[in-house]
């Protein structure tokens, strides 16, 4: 906590927003009713004999079963083989990962003040609630927070056993165990995430009292999404220091990759885990909870008839539970068929099986979403076809969750013809038109991913419009919804590529930095101990050839999560607008271009991504400034074998407190400006989170895009090319640091912040519509000049100030 003590300066302002906040007990809050999201009974219809409550009773036992599988696969990841000396360096890794959590953790902790005060004033003072029920749903909002933060040390703890083993694996000279030993991790990631979740959620759903499980919901969504949202933010800004750091070094000094004499190196390997692991496992599992609360709370505010109320809440939660099956029933297929194909093979293209397996997944997923759906609702509401429309709506999202992988990879992977163009502009143009190019990639991706989006969704409005009015209001708004719960249908799978990532890159560094080749005798070593005579040559090329793909299959995770959710929010935004206007009886006039207020929502929208945007890489850039700084006073290439552990420690410092500067400035200036607009006028806020919606989702496909055709750009010139040491591979070095904040940083965390700001606003506009209208403007002001405080720290408090020398822990202290 050494960064909380040492900057004083944002007390002030905090404190000031805690007044503020407290203001609102004496604003004149008008009596309210209990909350309406209350659960039906769910025992009360049967579903092929089974009624609703036992039949998801026994999808807890499915879960568990999910967890379980998971837990082998990390049992089995353990026991495997793997020098002394590889193992070292990964249990650094460990600890490194281990000690930036920890802090993190008490970050959010500290965060958790601001939100909990916020649900206190919502429930125990606005919904009357009484205490005991108002603690349940805080108690339910801290289960968010350890879910994100647990699922979150799990990905990072298996992710650095994985390396390893996966680093020794590739000296047999075979390319098949580089492959299949992070897709086994990324799939016990993916397999324990997505089960956990479920688990959670159908707990809250089966014993919470009815009366609010609704309310602990929306307390469960905003604890997952306030950890996750601080964890891809601070993670992403730390492991783009250290990248950005490390990268440099290879410009400055000519040295090779993860060279071990590189002090910023281990900073790269943590912040690999840091930021493409830790972020994302959290991520994902916010994702799939807060999709989730958002098809519960639009069931019970649009559906008036209970009964199709429990038909629906079941069949979705049925659906998520039979999906964890096809992901692992694809997983284990797909592994037998790439084990027949590739286990004596001396060449494999590591992209084919994980595409293979997507769709595979997807395929399976589709085929159960129609089997199911006749079986559960053969007559919903007294229609007998609406069971093959819903399939169909949500067969838009799990078939866009095979289809924008394959559309990321036009512009990223190394076969891509944009990939192909950034190198060959580098080529002549130097750094400069690699930069260019790498735009362009991203510019065009924006354009086919919006309109593979619009045709997707246009779809499933088709079929929203073919009966499914009858049963609810805004009858589109949940077809939305259920695209994005079908973009989510193979979740342990999509977690599991995009885990693959930080896997295969830190298995490169765990190789370079173990020096395995220089250990005495090493051959004679592994031959005694293993069984083995290793393949140094070999083990390096499938190394390098296999980080491309995961690179690759990084970025194309990436829109996936984005795109679930502005889709997701879409339906959080129709139930704060059932709230504004009594279920669409009033005030519908005003959600207009003709209402002044919902147009300049629009406006700010956009003004607040591209402030986020320029505040994350603000950072990085500050922070790979200081990181670049000490490493270039203090690298030793004479005389040593590796840097020493102290300067390593050191640059990991140096990460963690810009990573948590730029984290808490950023994440404040989020929270007050939610409040400021909520309070400023409603309609105003709907039209400011639908702006940020969808500028978010078109910056953050053009920045992750952009920078995921950087990334393979350098790693073509390296590995296809053999160009390491040229002008060419310094200019692709240059265009990969200007995507790495790109892709990692700013594009990434777009997702917990637009469904953070939904959600939270969800509380936020219903506590500001209660209070007298001058309190109202008075209290907006306030948060509104609190946010501007924090936007002004997050570059000011944070820009490089030239001339400054700090090279030492003790001066990177004073600093922060």
């Amino acid at each position: 906590m050494n960064v909380i003590r040492s900057q004083k300066a944002w007390l002030a302002p905090l404190l000031a927003g805690l007044a503020a906040l407290a203001l609102l007990l004496s604003g004149g809050l008008a009596s309210a009713s209990e909350s309406d999201l209350v659960l039906p009974d769910l025992g009360s219809q049967s579903f092929g004999g089974v009624d609703g409550r036992t039949l998801l009773l026994g999808g807890i036992g499915v879960c568990a079963l999910g967890f379980a599988f998971g837990i082998i696969i990390f049992s089995q990841l353990n026991k495997l083989p793997v020098h002394r000396a590889m193992r070292e360096i990964s249990e650094l890794i460990y600890e490194t990962c281990k000690t930036y959590l920890v802090t993190q953790f008490k970050f959010i902790l500290l965060l958790e003040v601001l939100i909990g005060a916020v649900m206190v004033l919502y429930f125990g003072v606005l919904r009357h609630m009484e205490a005991t029920k108002v603690v349940v749903i805080l108690l339910a909002s801290l289960v968010g927070i350890a879910g994100s933060c647990g699922v979150a040390w799990f990905g990072m703890r298996i992710n650095t056993f994985a390396n390893s083993r996966a680093a020794f694996a590739s000296l047999k000279g075979k390319p098949f165990p580089t492959y299949a030993i992070p897709l086994k991790a990324g799939m016990s990631i993916g397999a324990v995430l997505i089960s956990t979740e479920l688990m959670l959620m159908l707990m809250i759903l089966l014993f919470i009292p009815a009366d609010y499980a609704g309310p602990c919901f929306i307390g469960f969504a905003i604890g997952e999404s306030l950890g996750a949202s601080a964890l891809r933010i601070a993670g992403g800004i730390f492991t783009k220091i250290a990248d950005i750091g490390s990268d440099l070094m290879k410009i400055v000094f000519n040295i090779k990759e993860d060279d071990a004499r590189n002090p910023g190196v281990i900073a790269d390997c943590t912040g690999d885990n840091a930021g493409d692991s830790v972020g994302p496992s959290a991520d994902g599992f916010e994702t799939y909870g807060v999709t989730g609360v958002a098809l519960i709370s639009f069931i019970l505010l649009a559906v008036p008839d209970q009964a199709v109320q429990v038909q629906l809440l079941v069949w979705i939660f049925v659906m998520r539970i039979v999906m964890v099956l096809a992901s692992i029933g694809s997983y284990l297929l797909n592994e037998a068929i790439a084990k027949a194909s590739y286990a004596d093979a001396d060449k494999m293209n590591f992209e084919a099986p994980l595409t293979r397996l997507v769709w595979l997944t997807s395929i399976v997923s589709v085929a159960l979403t129609y089997a199911v759906s006749a079986f559960m609702i053969p007559n919903l509401g007294g229609d007998t076809t609406l069971w093959w429309k819903l399939s169909s709506i949500i067969t838009c999202g799990t078939l866009a969750g095979a289809i924008i992988p394959e559309m990321i990879k036009i512009f990223t992977s190394t076969e891509s013809r944009h990939v192909r163009e950034v190198v060959t502009a580098s080529r002549e143009g130097g750094a400069s038109l690699n930069v260019l190019s790498g735009l362009t990639a991203g510019n065009f991706s924006a354009y086919w991913m919006g309109i593979v989006l619009v045709v997707l969704m246009g779809i499933s409005y088709f079929f929203s419009a073919q009966g499914l009015g009858q049963l609810m209001i805004a009858e589109s708004v949940f077809a939305f919804g259920l695209v994005a719960f079908g973009f989510l249908g193979m979740g342990p799978v999509t977690i599991a590529v995009d885990s693959y990532g930080p896997v295969t890159d830190n298995a490169q560094s765990v190789y370079e930095l173990s020096l395995i080749e220089n250990v005495p005798n090493i051959e004679a070593e592994l031959k005694k101990d293993f069984g083995f005579t290793p393949n140094f040559e070999k083990a390096k090329h499938y190394l390098e050839e296999n980080d491309g793909a995961g690179n690759t299959f990084k970025a194309t995770a990436k829109p996936v999560l984005i795109g679930t959710a502005v889709v997701g929010a879409t339906t959080l935004i129709f139930s704060i607008i059932v709230v504004l206007t009594n279920k669409l009886t009033i005030n519908v006039d005003k959600l207009s271009l003709l209402h002044p207020p919902f147009l300049l929502g629009l406006v700010t929208g956009g003004a607040v991504i591209y402030w986020f945007t320029g505040a994350s890489t603000q950072a990085v850039s500050t922070g790979a400034y200081r990181a670049v700084e000490f490493i270039k006073a203090n690298i030793r290439l004479d005389g040593v074998e590796k840097a020493s552990i102290a300067d390593s420690k050191k640059v990991v410092e140096i990460c963690t407190q810009y990573a948590q500067r730029g984290m808490f400035n950023i994440f404040l200036g989020v929270f007050f400006s939610t409040l400021a607009f909520a309070c400023l006028e409603p309609f105003f806020f709907i039209g400011y989170l639908i702006s940020i919606a969808l500028f978010g989702l078109y910056q953050a496909i053009f920045m992750a895009n952009a920078g995921g055709a950087w990334d393979n750009a350098k790693k073509l010139v390296e590995v296809e090319l053999k160009e390491k040491g040229t002008p060419l591979h310094a200019a692709t070095v240059v265009g990969d640091t200007v995507g790495d904040p790109f892709k990692d940083t700013s594009s990434v965390a777009m997702n917990p912040i637009i469904k953070f700001t939904t959600l939270f606003g969800l509380l936020a506009v219903e506590l500001a519509i209660e209070i007298d209208r001058t309190t109202s403007l008075v209290l907006a002001a306030i948060f509104f000049v609190l946010s501007t405080v924090f936007v002004y720290r997050s570059f000011y408090s944070m820009r490089i100030r030239s001339g400054e020398k700090e090279t030492s822990a003790a001066g990177v202290r004073a600093t922060a």
